[in-house]
């Protein structure tokens, strides 16, 4: 797996992450000890970027990575977030990015995980009233009491990412980006990015599973499945019919380079300058499946092809409920 760099972090990180949101929630059920088995799985095919934050599962998600950690940290690039604070819906949440908060998330998340130090530590969302230079001082402090390598940002404006970079550099930005979801091409944050040396993270990069074929129905996904509530309006009713003929596009293109609707997918990403995917998965399978985009080829007929049938703008439906979308930094 080939390896890249984020500011303020020794430890190289692998290209592809793995997201581990879905071990913990919103997918349907998991199982811990396999979970388990993925993760180790990762780290001996080289995927040692590993992406949690402390409102996935309610901090379950965080205290399943220590099991990894205990025995393995100096192997892993960690990532965690902190900014919302959940209630016992879903939906039920609210965003606090307040100094004294971030700080005491922080001491939470430490613990959780059991390690001493965060190597990237993301602001998951803006509260949209503590000013950002505040915030990030937060940040700036937590990395000058060791207790962060380097801090992110998650779903952030071009202007809100300059801005923050001003009072303490931003090693990474995380936002949704895939062939379904191209905004950071258009909205400048990825120029943002670039001109400031700050990794664009790409989360949910395969659809949340459309791009992978991983679902031909709402009826495929269990019923505990966040992606058949509404949550994420992309895939129920019309909305999922149309946006299975995008995913035949990408798979159509799989087709020719003897390769997975996925790997050409992550491949796509790869093709970006700065941009490093985390998918996610609970499946080894599909992490070995995935990990196989860092050496899938595609020649500028294919990005021009996928580029084409999958137009910005061209999925049916909001990326989340009308609710969450106000919550994101546009």
């Amino acid at each position: 797996m080939k390896t890249i760099q984020f500011t303020g972090i020794d430890t190289p990180a692998s290209r592809i992450g793995l997201g581990c949101m879905g071990m913990s929630e919103f997918y349907g059920p998991s199982d811990d000890a396999v979970s388990l088995k993925v993760l180790e799985r990762a780290l001996e095919i080289g995927v040692n970027f590993l992406d949690s934050a402390d409102m996935y599962g309610s901090g379950r998600n965080e205290t399943l990575l220590s099991n990894i950690l205990k025995d393995k940290r100096d192997l892993i690039m960690l990532a965690t977030k902190c900014g919302i604070v959940r209630g016992e819906n879903p939906r039920d949440r609210r965003i606090d990015t307040s100094p004294a908060y971030i700080k005491s998330a922080c001491d939470a998340s430490l613990q959780r995980l059991g390690v001493d130090v965060i190597d990237l530590y993301y602001l998951h969302r803006l509260d949209g009233t503590t000013p950002i230079e505040d915030s990030m001082g937060a940040l700036k402090d937590l990395a000058d009491a060791g207790k962060i390598r380097a801090a992110g940002l998650s779903e952030v404006s071009a202007e809100t990412l300059r801005k923050a970079h001003k009072t303490f550099p931003v090693s990474a930005v995380q936002s949704e980006y895939s062939l379904t979801s191209r905004e950071p091409e258009s909205n400048g944050v990825l120029k943002a990015c670039a001109d400031l040396g700050t990794r664009f993270v790409a989360y949910s990069p395969l659809g949340r599973g459309l791009l992978a074929g991983a679902f031909r129905s709402e009826d495929d996904l269990s019923e505990d499945d966040s992606r058949r509530s509404g949550y994420f309006p992309r895939f129920v009713g019309d909305n999922l019919k149309k946006n299975l003929g995008l995913a035949d596009q990408v798979a159509a293109v799989a087709m020719k380079r003897s390769a997975t609707p996925a790997q050409i997918a992550l491949a796509w990403l790869l093709t970006k300058p700065g941009v490093a995917p985390i998918p996610g998965t609970r499946k080894i399978k599909r992490l070995e499946e995935n990990a196989g985009a860092d050496t899938v080829y595609l020649a500028d007929d294919d990005i021009a092809e996928l580029e084409t049938a999958l137009p910005p703008g061209a999925a049916e439906g909001g990326r989340y409920h009308e609710s969450m979308m106000e919550t994101l930094d546009r």
